[in-house]
């Protein structure tokens, strides 16, 4: 059973408020669920506090369907509802379900723009920062190695715990909500020194040196270790946020990772010595020619017709570098009118891209710059869509089960040729 302390057995007591309390009961359920014994504490809180659907609010219609009563029954499991104050923790709001202009663009109702809206006023109201991003790093959220968060988003989570060495599981709504109120997540997984050492090694014995073959090395990782800690070594290019982004996406999707080592690149892993820190090393698998031939070929088993209907930029949300990437590669042409070009990024990333002229230059060419949300959360594509091609081996991974779409994988430049063209001609070289 979870050890409280004296503040923490206030909170239970009612100290801090009914909400403050439904939150620290549910997290002493969940602690004791998963055998922790004690509690961090964490200022650094990003999930999907108290949004809802209009269906979700119709459900919750007898005690009101509106956000205090969302929050209360489903966010904190509250057996009542209960006032909702301004959270306690430094907290953002992930992804959302739509473009906030481009909504109706999107496919969406204007009943359904208005509910999202409503949410957001609340999400605002209560202390929440709107980034509306799967890449709160990028929007001005950047933990410290060492750092206690409670995160949701799979690509956001193997990110903080890799490339920045801070600490967190991979969350759902109702502990992150809460850690927004109690400021607490239990002292268990990522959080401990003992289940942050690598598991299995993985040798790297061709070169993986852009954003294409770093997707490509993270479904193959992903796909081999599960969900478990790889230590990677070998021919890696020189790294930076982008790559890291892309790979860590993959190896989220492919397999479930939340942590991975890449020795003498990540901060846990300055040898590889350091990055097993002394636990029994597991299997070795190797990324050879013959490896990134067989990932090529899976990321691309479902792609069929080589008539592009929809290119799909932007999962994880697209840094101000690829948007500019994306200016630069379709500056002077356009999009075909048989196809279409969305591209997805922040907020905060959109206001720069707006200042610098890329969406613009994206404008002009028939592309769409979209924030908040990609076309696999909001399940929203161009009418008439049967073939996608995307540069993010997690969305092609996703969006053709999720749609019962063709998909193809490819380069960025591919990506936007095939935008242009409707023909898709991408190939591994």
């Amino acid at each position: 059973m979870v050890a409280l302390t004296d503040q923490e057995r206030a909170m239970l007591d009612g100290s801090d408020g009914a909400a403050v309390q439904k939150a620290i009961e549910l997290l002493v359920r969940y602690a004791d669920a998963l055998g922790a014994d004690r509690f961090v504490e964490t200022d650094n809180v990003a999930g999907v506090p108290g949004s809802s659907t209009p269906w979700i609010k119709q459900y919750y219609a007898a005690d009101g369907g509106d956000y205090r009563a969302v929050f209360s029954r489903y966010d904190l499991d509250s057996d009542e509802v209960v006032d909702v104050p301004r959270v306690n923790a430094f907290s953002c709001h992930l992804q959302g379900g739509m473009d906030p202009e481009l909504w109706a663009e999107q496919g969406f109702s204007a009943e359904a723009h208005a509910n999202f809206a409503s949410d957001e006023a609340q999400i605002a109201g209560h202390g929440i920062q709107v980034l509306k991003t799967c890449t709160p790093y990028l929007a001005g959220n950047v933990p410290v190695m060492g750092e206690h968060c409670a995160w949701m988003e799979s690509s956001a989570v193997v990110y903080c715990n890799s490339v920045v060495g801070a600490r967190t599981n991979c969350e759902g709504r109702e502990s992150t909500s809460a850690a927004m109120l109690a400021k607490r997540i239990p002292d268990w997984g990522f959080h401990r020194d003992e289940f942050r050492r690598g598991q299995h090694r993985v040798q790297v014995d061709v070169p993986v040196d852009d954003i294409f073959e770093w997707g490509m090395l993270g479904y193959y990782v992903g796909i081999a270790v599960q969900d478990a800690i790889p230590v990677l070594d070998g021919h890696i290019g020189p790294p930076n946020l982008i790559r890291h982004k892309h790979f860590g996406a993959a190896a989220a999707s492919s397999g479930g990772v939340e942590m991975y080592h890449m020795v003498g690149i990540t901060p846990e892993a300055r040898s590889s010595e350091q990055a097993f820190g002394g636990r029994p090393r597991g299997e070795t698998f190797v990324y050879d020619s013959t490896a990134r031939a067989e990932t090529y070929a899976a990321l691309n088993a479902l792609g069929r017709s080589m008539v592009v209907d929809f290119v799909m930029l932007g999962c994880p949300h697209y840094s101000i570098e690829q948007i500019a990437q994306a200016a630069r590669l379709i500056e002077g042409r356009r999009v075909s009118a048989n196809s279409a070009l969305w591209i997805f990024t922040s907020r905060a990333v959109k206001a720069t891209a707006d200042a610098s002229g890329y969406t613009a230059i994206l404008s002009r060419a028939g592309a769409r710059l979209m924030t908040d949300t990609c076309s696999s959360i909001s399940q929203a594509v161009p009418a008439g869509t049967r073939v996608v091609a995307v540069d993010s081996a997690k969305q092609v991974h996703y969006l053709p089960a999720i749609m019962g779409l063709e998909g193809w994988y490819g380069t960025t430049a591919q990506c936007i040729d095939a935008a242009c063209t409707g023909q898709w001609r991408g190939a591994l070289v």
